[in-house]
């Protein structure tokens, strides 16, 4: 039997309640039916764990698999219908799946470095752009269960709501910046071409891993259907101290991004301003006070777009 990690348990009491641990506590009679049910045997838990369950595990072949287990049933649903849609694309291959128990085993990746490990960001850059390419060289059906642009950013309406309401205990950000970002998300989707895509939606530098000597796959796709110059800001907002100061990196890796992949430099830093007061809205419904991270990155992208505005305008 697969002993849980009782810093796992705690995890899930902090994260959902009673109902959450119980559900931690019942893993491992849930990892025996579902190594019965799928022909896997169990190697060992996935190191530090965090919002989800994660074994390692060998098929009747000896092929490494991974079986993952969510309390959110409904996410985990999702991932699995997202990284169907990119099989053959770059997606981690998912073997089999269980919406009803909320498990799913996928296709183990060896050695499985995630990009992290690259420290040379031009390089690392340049692997996003051809895992970013891959993803999304077709345009994928895009049904009703993946949620928009829109309403992935519906914390700052929540945000805006309340400051309709007057509570200034609970919107202390900076007004100017709020109300930046809204017209420029407001700006975004009204301009978003047709057809609309199916994002990774948190493709950054873990979520890519290594398979073999050269093949890049992507895993924890969060499912988001929009504007494709969002899928770029999750990598942005990682590793952004790495060569030089943050707003030159940042400067680079957009413009990297732009000629490689044909995207608009100001679409992805009006993005990027847009997230930062969404970053911001988040940390504040979760309780945290260190609101001003998420304005910082707001800042920088908003001098980066301030750049190719001048640059656009001398031009």
């Amino acid at each position: 039997m697969i002993e849980i990690p009782p810093a796992f348990l705690q995890r899930m009491h902090e994260l959902h309640g009673e109902a959450g641990l119980a559900w931690a506590e019942a893993l491992p009679g849930l990892i025996a039916e579902c190594a019965a049910r799928f022909d896997f045997r169990s190697v060992a838990p996935f190191p530090d764990l965090t919002w989800n369950f994660i074994l390692l595990g060998k098929d009747a072949e000896d092929r490494s698999i991974v079986l993952k287990a969510s309390f959110l049933k409904d996410e985990l649903a999702r991932e699995v219908r997202v990284l169907r849609a990119y099989a053959g694309h770059g997606g981690v291959r998912v073997l089999d799946a269980d919406e009803s128990w909320g498990v799913a085993v996928l296709e183990g990746v060896v050695p499985g470095t995630p990009l992290s490990t690259i420290e040379d960001d031009e390089r690392a850059t340049a692997v996003f752009c051809e895992v970013f390419r891959r993803l999304h060289s077709q345009d994928l059906p895009v049904d009703g269960v993946f949620p928009t642009l829109l309403q992935h950013f519906a914390a700052m309406e929540r945000y805006r709501l309340k400051r309709v309401e007057d509570k200034p205990q609970e919107t202390p950000l900076p007004e100017k910046w709020v109300e930046t970002a809204e017209v420029y998300l407001a700006d975004l989707l009204a301009s978003t071409q047709e057809p609309l895509l199916l994002l990774h939606g948190d493709l950054h530098h873990y979520n890519l891993l290594l398979r073999g000597e050269n093949q890049w796959m992507v895993i924890d796709p969060k499912g988001v259907v929009g504007d494709v110059h969002f899928e770029t800001i999750q990598y942005l907002l990682n590793f952004e101290d790495r060569g030089g100061d943050r707003e030159s990196l940042l400067l680079r890796r957009i413009a990297m991004m732009a000629d490689r992949l044909g995207l608009d430099p100001q679409r992805i830093a009006m993005w990027g301003v847009a997230r930062g007061v969404l970053e911001a809205c988040w940390t504040l419904e979760d309780g945290g006070a260190d609101w001003q991270k998420g304005i910082e990155i707001t800042e920088r992208f908003a001098s980066v777009l301030d750049f190719y505005q001048n640059h656009s305008k001398l031009s």
